[in-house]
């Protein structure tokens, strides 16, 4: 019996591919955010950035919250926020899924839609504007040491425990880079060997959730010393591969997370042996209003 919602995020299933991987020497094991309450990995991260901000004393009730968010980030901090009794404003570009939209508001959201052409950029600048006026407090995921501390505190230590410590490579898409970053924090500690894998888009490839940010927007925890080496992955390809998981493997995800997998499918290739853990980070649901499953 859990006391919260709040007791059933993290200890996320780990489980092994069926078919993907051909390379009889290498094992595929695919992390299931979407098992999450709030359906992503996001959750960690949410939780861990208002609860530090609330024990500091950063956060009270009085506080009114805003972030700039591409979606699962959005929907993690309604869900946190709505438990804690706190107002939040979330900011993302109109192109955004409709399902990502009504369920940040169905958690008690206030949802602002900034132009598409600015993309998740311009809901950034718009965010930063509003916090600078001075009425609102921005968590600013980008630059906050409670998001890769989440994972930290709880991926990697996860993911190491369900491997046995025989883990050789970690791959993970890249967008406020929390994710990579805490977890190979974590995973450098027990093994300085363990290998992480960056995956970003391709030149010109639109992947939601998954970032090559111009130099500006470059979030500031982001530390390319923590990442061995980075793999990019076309639009064909990461959508390609997010049909295969639903269908080969019963895995319904959405298109980052398939971008991921397309990317650790390769490298388990290329590898003579080892113990491969990759990042889905979400639900199809969400994406269901968008073309990826036709």
């Amino acid at each position: 019996m859990s006391n919260s919602i709040i007791d059933l995020i993290g200890n996320t299933p780990l489980v092994k591919t069926v078919g993907l991987v051909k390379n009889p020497n290498v094992t595929l094991f695919l992390k299931l955010e979407g098992q999450n309450p709030g359906g992503s990995v996001k959750d960690r991260a949410a939780y861990n950035m208002i609860k530090s901000g609330m024990e500091r004393g950063e956060i009270t009730k009085e506080t009114k919250l805003i972030e700039a968010t591409s979606g699962n980030t959005g929907i993690a901090l309604a869900m946190i926020a709505g438990i804690f009794g706190l107002d939040i404003e979330l900011v993302m570009p109109e192109n955004s899924t409709i399902e990502r939209v009504q369920t940040m508001r169905a958690y008690g959201a206030k949802v602002i839609l900034t132009s598409s052409d600015g993309g998740i950029e311009g809901a950034r600048d718009y965010a930063e504007k509003r916090m600078q006026e001075g009425e609102y407090f921005m968590l600013n995921q980008f630059a906050n040491n409670d998001n890769w501390q989440a994972h930290y505190k709880t991926t990697g230590p996860e993911i190491w425990e369900d491997t046995k410590g025989k883990i050789t490579h970690f791959v993970s898409s890249m967008g406020t880079t929390g994710t990579i970053m805490g977890t190979s924090t974590y995973l450098k500690e027990k093994n300085k060997d363990v290998q992480i894998v960056g995956v970003q888009p391709a030149d010109e490839a639109r992947i939601p959730g998954i970032r090559k940010w111009p130099q500006a927007y470059l979030p500031k925890i982001f530390n390319p010393k923590k990442v061995d080496r980075v793999l990019e992955v076309s639009e064909d390809e990461a959508k390609k591969m997010t049909v295969r998981l639903a269908k080969e493997e019963g895995i319904f995800a959405g298109m980052s997370s398939g971008g991921a997998t397309a990317a650790a499918v390769r490298l388990c290739e290329e590898l003579e042996e080892g113990v491969v853990v990759s990042i889905v980070c979400d639900r199809g649901d969400r994406y269901l209003s968008s073309d990826l499953f036709e």
